[in-house]
């Protein structure tokens, strides 16, 4: 198994194999990487002849793979053919999972020289490992644990970034905003293209990364309710304290996961409505990664667990006011009371 940095020195080098695993939290950083390779491997001319995806998420056999594998590529050297979202490839065993993930095994023993297979699975949050099957597959295939980038590593690429816009930022800048912001593609891309929009044709300053900041906290709330969606107690509990010890103040913790709980039902009560992902974009208005990650919360809860965890919520938030209890006592048994709903 290798990292990102030991996968792109092996593509300058040209050693390339036909098969690739990428696993890893950060989906946009997988595609980056993914992108790159496809621009340096296909011939931008003939890329709609020689590139073929497969969503893994609506994938129920191997069949398809295999025919677009064992098709030659035209005007090229190689064909890639991409699985994307390859859940399969994760813990469960249910019957199509078992199957697909058997077929697969078998195959790519078989991979003509003129296909690469690329394949990618998106963990469910950071905690997650390389699966057991993934583990099997290592000396079958190149595995890419995809690892969030941080340092230098992480500043060149947000230079790339702005560079890619058409943007410079000096590098007292850069320090400042990448030190501001996690360590995920999506949200920085996004957070780029909010701060060139609020320069615009003029110089990026301190001031201006300031002003434009996300709010402190934002991934770790994330966490916070993907572990209550997953009803696991301890992990939510002790997330809860690091965000307390890291200075958050309790009623903006409190507000931030009423808040996401609101979003969770608007989302929710469209999806039982019948309403596409689209739809859900527009009406929430927040980046589509946000979204989809919302979508896939929202699935953890009915409608009835959403609305009890509002005003469980909104319970809190009035006793807290009126008592003296700890707060701190209070949000646990908050997230206690949630998870049991």
């Amino acid at each position: 198994m290798i990292n990102l940095t030991q996968f792109e020195e092996n593509i300058k080098k040209n050693k390339l194999d036909n098969c690739y695993i990428f696993c890893g939290i950060d989906e946009e950083l997988i595609k980056e990487s993914i992108r790159s390779f496809i621009d340096k491997i296909l011939d931008k001319n003939f890329i709609d002849l020689n590139y073929v995806k497969f969503d893994g998420d609506n994938l129920y056999n191997f069949s398809g793979i295999v025919n677009a594998c064992e098709t030659l590529p035209f005007i090229s050297d190689k064909k890639v053919v991409l699985v994307y979202r390859a859940n399969f490839l994760g813990e469960g065993e249910d019957n199509t999972k078992k199957r697909l993930y058997n077929e697969f095994k078998e195959y790519i023993g078989n991979l003509p020289s003129s296909s690469i297979l690329i394949l990618y699975y998106i963990f469910k949050n950071k905690r997650e490992k390389p699966s057991y099957k993934i583990q099997k597959l290592n000396n079958k295939c190149t595995v890419i644990k995809a690892d969030k980038i941080f340092g230098r590593q992480l500043e060149a690429k947000v230079k790339s970034i702005f560079e890619n816009k058409g943007k410079n930022i000096g590098n007292v800048e850069l320090k400042l905003f990448c030190s501001n912001l996690p360590s995920d593609i999506g949200i920085i891309e996004n957070e780029v293209e909010k701060l060139c929009c609020y320069t615009m044709d003029r110089e990026i300053k301190k001031e201006d990364i300031h002003d434009m900041y996300p709010t402190k906290g934002e991934e770790d709330i994330f966490d916070l309710v993907d572990l209550i969606g997953d009803k696991k107690v301890k992990d939510a509990v002790d997330t809860l304290n690091g965000l307390i010890y890291k200075g958050e103040k309790i009623p903006e913790i409190l507000y931030m996961i009423e808040r996401q709980f609101k979003l969770l039902y608007r989302i929710k009560n469209s999806i039982d409505k019948g309403k596409n992902k689209n739809f859900i974009v527009s009406d929430i208005k927040l980046p589509l990664f946000i979204c989809e990650k919302l979508i896939s919360q929202s699935k953890k809860f009915t409608l009835k667990q959403i609305k009890k965890a509002i005003d469980i919520c909104l319970n809190a938030e009035e006793k807290m006011k009126k008592s003296s209890t700890s707060k701190k006592v209070e949000m646990e048994l908050l997230i206690i009371e949630t998870i049991a709903g």
